[in-house]
């Protein structure tokens, strides 16, 4: 039987380790996963307080996530699938002073006989895209990787077998894809703990997508699997942890970098930095001086830009909401104006497009831009009106054709007199006349129903 070991975090003898059967592979289950295992929980004097075996039925629980005592997130995390261990745990790794009556005094030291049994990946994206399948190597401490936090991770891309990618990367989160870093990687740092290693399952739409990567020999829609080491990071100040005008000076960084992006064309990355602007200053409270006025045109310009890009990338409903923030801040500004009217064109609203135009030119009359735009709304709006009035001239012309058939059709079912008075007449003029009607043949006589006849 294996010694005892001390792997506490803080090796503190909190929680004893003693292998009793070795697990296969060298996978570890990673943090956030489902676990199931089974277990038997006694007193230091042997009394058996708990039993998934005397049940047979295997418990399930999230690795981690302080469902269960603080010595089992530890312990479980340390063992293979199939791997069988003792874990002594001390009274502030179980349930301390007050214990867990009727079964368990307070201050109890408790020893569990856990077996991994299996476990499931842990779902990152929350909607299955990617899943931390295993850990191999458990993280130090508690903190994590933030929006922004420069890391230092090393990445294995692995698809079908073959590995495609295998490099050290340093980058901010957030701003990975400059580094040519998908989505799914970034994502999942947020998630990983210093030094750890795991593998990723990543689902096209958090890697290449729909159009693959022929560099790497990637089809579309194709899932990869990524080896992912954070070697070291440094993390970003959240927003609650500055003052004002840390905020500032962090936000006229963010403004020059997504400009960069922006002259790069690299219009989705511009757009991520713009928005930090936005959510470090939209919710700080007015300020007085130039610490007001630099707040106010930073967020002003971070709309602007936003919108702009969002125009680059055909996205007109991101554009026009963009336009309409900044508009907001400063109703007569021209360039909001402008943008504002482009993306409410590219909506097909030609009429509202115009009056955003007007508006700039109201602003400035020798806007050529803006004349140009609103010439282009009028002409639209023009031809709109000529195919209406041609759809509604066909209607009529269909209405009216419809109501002479219909009247021609009413006609024909009308009776006619003369040729009923040819038929009320045939079987007098059938007859033989007589020696009155020889004599007299062109008096009118009354024929057999009654009525004259024109003989």
């Amino acid at each position: 039987m294996a010694e005892k070991q001390d792997i506490s975090p803080k090796q503190d003898q909190g929680v004893l380790k003693q292998i009793l059967k070795e697990g296969t592979g060298t996978s570890l289950p990673p943090q956030g996963c489902k676990v199931k295992v089974h277990y038997t929980g006694t007193l230091l004097d042997g009394t058996k307080f708990d039993s998934s075996r005397d049940r047979n039925e295997p418990f399930e629980f999230d690795l981690g996530k302080g469902s269960v005592i603080k010595a089992w997130d530890i312990g479980v995390a340390s063992m293979k699938k199939g791997e069988q261990a003792l874990l002594t745990c001390a009274p502030e790794y179980a349930y301390g002073e007050s214990g867990s009556p009727p079964t368990i005094p307070p201050n109890s030291t408790l020893v569990f006989d856990v077996e991994v049994l299996d476990w499931r990946g842990e779902d990152l994206s929350k909607d299955g895209g990617i899943e931390r399948v295993e850990t191999l190597k458990v993280g130090e401490g508690f903190t994590t990787p933030n929006e922004g936090s420069l890391v230092e991770v090393h990445i294995t891309g692995i698809y079908e077998g073959r590995t495609f990618e295998d490099r050290d990367v340093t980058f901010n989160i957030g701003e990975g894809s400059d580094q040519g870093v998908i989505e799914g990687i970034e994502k999942a740092l947020k998630k990983f703990k210093r030094n750890e290693t795991s593998r990723l399952k990543i689902a096209a739409k958090y890697a290449f997508g729909k159009e693959g990567a022929k560099e790497f020999g990637i089809p579309p829609n194709a899932t990869v699997d990524y080896l992912v080491t954070l070697k070291n990071f440094e993390k970003a100040k959240e927003g609650w942890e500055m003052d004002v005008e840390e905020k500032i000076e962090q936000c006229k960084l963010f403004k020059e970098k997504g400009t960069n992006y922006f002259k790069n064309g690299k219009y989705q990355l511009a757009i991520k930095l713009y928005k930090r602007i936005q959510t470090l200053l939209e919710g700080e409270s007015e300020t007085d001086g130039e610490t007001s006025k630099e707040r106010a045109a930073l967020l002003l310009a971070s709309y602007l830009n936003t919108s702009l890009c969002h125009l680059k990338l055909n996205d007109n409903f991101e554009a026009k909401a963009a336009a309409t923030k900044a508009l907001e801040l400063d109703p007569t500004n021209e360039k909001a104006l402008f943008r504002k009217g482009q993306a409410l064109l590219g909506l097909s609203e030609a009429q509202l497009a115009a009056k955003e135009f007007s508006d700039c030119l109201k602003i400035d009359p020798n806007n050529s831009a803006a004349k140009a735009q609103l010439a282009a709304c009028n002409k639209i709006l023009k031809d709109q009106l000529q195919k209406e009035k041609k759809i509604y001239a066909n209607m009529f012309d269909k209405f009216a054709k419809m109501d002479t058939q219909r009247e021609e059709s009413e006609k024909g079912k009308e009776p006619n007199v003369m040729s009923c008075v040819g038929e009320w007449g045939k079987e007098d003029r059938e007859r033989e006349p007589s020696e009155f009607e020889k004599e007299n043949p062109n008096i009118l006589l009354l024929n057999s129903s009654g009525e004259f006849k024109d003989m």
